[in-house]
């Protein structure tokens, strides 16, 4: 089971089932899905005052590839979609996805200690958020956009592997309305997307993306460094603003874990 750890993001309640299930077809993974009302959300345990206003707010995550772009788009969602200003901005980039959860209460890039390595404990590179329920079906669009016409993310034959696998986490996984509307998303955009439901510790499959009960799967944040950096590409350098965010938040008071320095360039374009 799931360990509570320090860098633990929402927390890991087990009350919401895993519901396995072969990958399918968009159409008919929307047609199977099995609707329930009501699914209870878990709060941020330090909500920005943005959204602790917000009384339908969730927290969700998206993995697509390397988190260092993943995050910088959704933290312009934030912006364009909600109006947050950048001290409310909630994306996190981070881990989530493995079954062994933490490691003696880490979850931890690549180190030369090997503490709690998060590909060793099956997780994958995503971004958290807290958002209003409402608001879901435009994130999820957001998500969408990040695969090209073929489905294939920006990263697809350089960062490979189970640390950069697609994935999203709802509170309920299949049970939530929320997966309905993930894949109404997927439909508007395209129709590139097939759908399963993540068993923990998934293989990475190109062009589809594992559901994930994040209730059961949670997410642990990542180190302050991986926070609001620029992207792996040559054009992804982003904003002095944008990068000073990390050390912003840290100022306030935010823990970032005590993982040890990490080491960079294992993968492609450094991630």
């Amino acid at each position: 089971s799931h360990r509570e750890n320090d860098n633990t993001w929402g927390g890991g309640s087990h009350s919401w089932p895993v519901h396995h299930g072969m990958e399918a077809n968009r159409r008919s993974f929307l047609s199977s899905l099995s609707v329930a009302a009501g699914v209870a959300s878990l709060p941020l345990q330090n909500p920005s005052p943005a959204t602790a206003a917000e009384e339908d707010a969730i927290d969700v995550f998206f993995g697509c590839g390397c988190f260092w772009h993943v995050q910088h788009e959704f933290v312009e969602a934030e912006r364009n979609i909600l109006q947050r200003s950048d001290d409310a901005i909630t994306s996190r980039a981070g881990y989530a996805g493995g079954k062994a959860g933490s490691l003696d209460g880490k979850v931890c890039y690549h180190n030369a200690q090997n503490i709690a390595d998060y590909g060793k404990l099956g997780h994958a590179e995503v971004v958290a958020m807290t958002i209003p329920e409402s608001k879901f079906e435009e994130f999820a669009i957001e998500y969408c956009k990040l695969f090209d016409e073929s489905g294939l993310r920006p990263d697809q034959f350089g960062d490979r592997g189970t640390e950069y696998r697609n994935l999203v986490g709802i509170p309920g996984g299949k049970t939530s309305p929320l997966a309905e509307k993930l894949v109404k998303a997927s439909l508007k955009t395209g129709d590139k997307l097939d759908f399963a439901v993540g068993k923990g510790d998934d293989k990475d499959i190109p062009k589809v993306a594992f559901i994930m009960d994040s209730n059961e799967f949670p997410f642990y944040v990542a180190e302050q460094y991986h926070q609001f950096h620029d992207g792996f590409k040559l054009d992804e350098s982003y904003p002095q603003r944008y990068n000073d965010l990390a050390s912003k938040f840290a100022k306030k008071g935010e823990n970032f874990g005590t993982c040890p320095n990490g080491m960079m360039g294992l993968g492609f374009g450094g991630l």
